[in-house]
């Protein structure tokens, strides 16, 4: 697909999978052969919030994921810090020039290291804008078969085409559902958190859902608890977030 095909078909995309699966074969036509995708609306001044809460999206493979995301290490990374303080897209070779300054500390270089025996030394990060202090994503786009001057001289020759893509594929990605496995809710969770929202009581919602108040009540707990939250409207404002509640069918 050329671009205006490409982005044609994001603009009417239903499915995160079949999204993510294309977005991933246009960035290899560019070269970049391993891309991580990550979002999260719970970001602090010293955190990123609950790595359960991320919506993260990735081709790396499972040693990589184990070694960046789950270990922590991502926190530490220049390019992520530089993410979580601008907007738009760098080079790493911003990692070089902030090594050059000595202004790289210890966790940091742990982090450079892991990459390069990732072979994760060439790419580019894009920053996505958020309008809300909580709200932030970003990219890694990576290319294994290139240097970092080979990457900078296709930026310079194809980076606004590149920075677009990954701009509507964000912000169409903020519109589908997206489950993560221990945050899933059963129908009648969504449902009954559904009923909430619209501001129904608990027997208002069994008389609603022909179930008992008893029943209506677990499945709020239950709610809750797959959302790691204490009350029912944190479960309906976390599930809207996820786009797992007020939802079309397909």
């Amino acid at each position: 697909m050329d671009l205006v095909e490409f982005l044609a078909f994001v603009a009417g995309c239903r499915n995160l999978e079949h999204l993510w699966k294309a977005y991933q074969e246009k960035m290899a036509e560019y070269g970049f052969d391993r891309v991580l995708y990550g979002y999260t609306r719970h970001k602090v001044a010293n955190s990123l919030g609950d790595p359960d809460d991320f919506l993260i999206l990735s081709n790396h493979g499972q040693a990589y994921m184990e070694g960046f995301i789950r270990s922590g290490l991502y926190f530490h990374a220049p390019m992520v810090r530089w993410a979580l303080e601008n907007e738009g897209a760098c080079s790493w070779s911003h990692i070089q020039a902030l090594s050059d300054t000595g202004a790289l500390d210890e966790r940091a270089l742990q982090v450079i290291e892991f990459n390069r025996k990732m072979a994760m030394t060439a790419g580019y990060t894009i920053s996505f804008f958020s309008f809300s202090p909580r709200f932030k994503g970003a990219v890694s786009l990576a290319a294994a078969d290139m240097t970092q001057d080979q990457v900078d001289a296709l930026w310079l020759a194809h980076g606004s085409d590149i920075e677009l893509i990954n701009n509507i594929v964000h912000l169409k990605i903020l519109t589908l559902p997206y489950v993560q496995p221990n945050r899933s809710l059963t129908n009648r969770q969504r449902e009954a958190l559904q009923w909430v929202g619209d501001g129904k009581t608990t027997q208002d919602i069994a008389t609603i859902m022909d179930l008992t108040t008893a029943t209506i009540e677990k499945h709020l707990r239950l709610a809750r608890e797959a959302l790691a939250v204490d009350t029912s409207a944190q479960a309906v404002l976390k599930a809207a977030m996820s786009n797992q509640i007020y939802q079309m069918e397909s």
